[in-house]
């Protein structure tokens, strides 16, 4: 049986992205305070993810240029 291939950095660091924005835009459409606090939470984790896999990409990049 084949391996599924996993996601590059790169891609999961695209889809972190566009997950923050859609939760920034879903922020202002919001019907509820509690529910502008959600997407507002969701667009914080989405962003500090995003940040964590470009710490991952540079260090992959260093190892790499190390080679």
């Amino acid at each position: 049986m084949a391996k599924k291939r996993e996601p590059s950095t790169e891609e999961l660091q695209q889809v972190q992205h566009e997950r923050t924005t859609e939760e920034h835009d879903a922020v202002g459409s919001s019907m509820t305070v509690d529910e502008e606090h959600q997407h507002q939470r969701r667009a914080e984790k989405s962003a500090y993810l995003e940040r964590m896999l470009d710490k991952r990409r540079r260090s992959e990049q260093g190892d790499r240029d190390r080679d």
